[in-house]
């Protein structure tokens, strides 16, 4: 069942309400040709380093599609694959090339277009803070100096360039990462024009704008404009940590990488942070702040950014599945980082980057099992897709929401702490007159009385998602 909407604002694209993301960092999820790999590549599951390669690419995303469909998922994220010397990709050589090591613009395109045969979207990452120190553009002035024509695409001291210390502005000092001059008319149009070539080449559906804090809003407002001309339910979404409000006015991005609400949910999940009244009240203040936009932003647990939620956990399997069973039952959509589903484990930067793990029989079942039914509730569910939510109980650790969508409600209950006894969910806000309420993970009935539905004994680190069984 398909949430209906009323006539877009801005060209909001309402299929991301519907999405379940799935971010992917190409170089660590599957090798599907061998023969483009860089030379050096490191053995599958080697540590990750800041500058080792394994030789995952596009064609092992394509092969890989049947098990991110049978997952359940309906939207990729894939962090840059244009032409670049990183395993990152974010030191970008030819915005308009794919990095031979992933494969050529005809691979991109066969991707997009058996994802789509799925019912999967893809969005590609692009950074335009800053270059590589081998984009064309900065190679031309470092060989020509002043005289070249694209001197002015940067911020250059002095010349002849030079790496130590840099005698141009570059991303946090970084010599190989040259900060782009977006105030030039001519690289403006170069790089506007860069996000329509790749919609209109390959048909990719949106875009994830890297550190956009660090352009004007100007920028990203002609970009909105241009992008949304091409094609007008593509998704912008922006790498935004903080000030999310300046970001939602419906004129540059359609939703944000929402780190303060990750914030909020590991406050509330280790002992000392949040109980579940500061939990509550935090997240409606976000959500307020998000305004109409709320259900357009991007939940996450983790990212290549960030360390991995069960490390951050401490291998605790139970408190995970709970983490990942609000994102699921939230609003808003939810983004899986590759690997998450199946407990992969990692540090911060690079650790966080390790390589997908094929091997079905190392993988954590309980929560690869759980993954598998919180997404196909939140599927199967529209009114755990809506942009309606109702505190119905917040008390020390104990926290019930009431999510509705026409006649579909669900009524989530969490408790991440220590057991408790006799708890009572007031229903009075819910519609439904049924008396026995189904757990939609376990199967098991609980019975209604009056306006209450009581638990006797509500165990430690315990989800549930309830519906009218009758």
């Amino acid at each position: 069942m398909k949430i209906q909407h009323s006539s877009p604002a801005h060209s909001i694209p309402h299929w991301v309400q519907d999405a379940i993301f799935y971010e992917i960092f190409p170089d660590r999820f599957y090798n599907g040709d061998p023969k483009i790999s860089p030379k050096g590549v490191v053995p599958w599951g080697s540590p990750p380093t800041r500058d080792n390669f394994f030789g995952g690419d596009l064609k092992g995303i394509i092969t890989k599609l049947p098990y991110l469909e049978d997952l359940g998922i309906t939207a990729l994220y894939l962090t840059p694959i244009f032409k670049a010397q990183t395993n990152h990709k974010y030191d970008v050589c030819d915005f308009l090339e794919v990095d031979p090591a992933f494969g050529t613009t005809e691979t991109l395109r066969e991707l997009v277009s058996k994802a789509h045969n799925r019912g999967i979207r893809i969005i590609l990452d692009i950074v335009y803070n800053h270059s590589g120190f081998e984009f064309w553009a900065f190679k031309d002035v470092r060989r020509k100096g002043p005289s070249s024509k694209y001197a002015d695409w940067f911020f250059i001291k002095s010349y002849p360039i030079q790496t130590a210390p840099p005698n141009y502005k570059t991303f946090y000092s970084a010599y190989n990462l040259p900060k782009l001059n977006t105030n030039n008319p001519e690289l403006r149009d170069y790089l506007l024009n860069v996000a329509t070539y790749w919609i209109n080449k390959c048909g990719i559906d949106g875009w994830r704008l890297d550190t956009p804090y660090k352009l004007s809003m100007d920028f990203w407002r002609a970009f909105r404009e241009k992008v949304k001309k091409a094609k007008p339910d593509a998704y912008i979404v922006a790498e935004v940590w903080r000030y999310h409000h300046l970001w939602q006015k419906g004129d540059t991005v359609d939703g944000v990488m929402n780190y303060p609400l990750r914030e909020h949910i590991l406050a509330y999940l280790i002992k000392g942070g949040m109980d579940s009244e500061d939990f509550d009240f935090e997240n409606y203040a976000l959500r307020d702040l998000h305004g109409p936009y709320a259900p357009y932003q991007m939940n996450l647990l983790g990212s290549h950014d960030t360390p991995r939620i069960l490390t951050l956990l401490q291998e605790d399997v139970d408190t995970a599945i709970l983490a990942t069973a609000f994102l699921f039952t939230y609003v808003g959509a939810p983004l899986i980082y590759y690997g998450d589903e199946i407990g992969l484990r990692g540090n911060g930067d690079p650790d966080c980057r390790r390589t997908m793990n094929w091997d079905e029989s190392t993988w954590k079942q309980k929560i690869y099992g759980a993954y598998k039914q919180l997404i196909h509730a939140r599927r199967e569910h529209p009114a755990l897709r809506s942009d309606n939510i109702e505190t119905l109980c917040s008390y020390e650790s104990t926290y019930a929401y009431l999510r509705r969508y026409e006649a579909d409600e669900v009524v989530v209950v969490l408790n991440p702490r220590q057991g408790c006894r006799n708890i009572k969910i007031p229903l009075t806000k819910v519609r439904s007159q049924s008396n026995a309420w189904r757990d939609l993970l376990t199967g098991i009935i609980l019975n209604r009385v009056d306006d209450v539905l009581p638990i006797d004994e509500l165990l430690s680190k315990t989800v549930l998602l309830l519906t009218p069984a009758q």
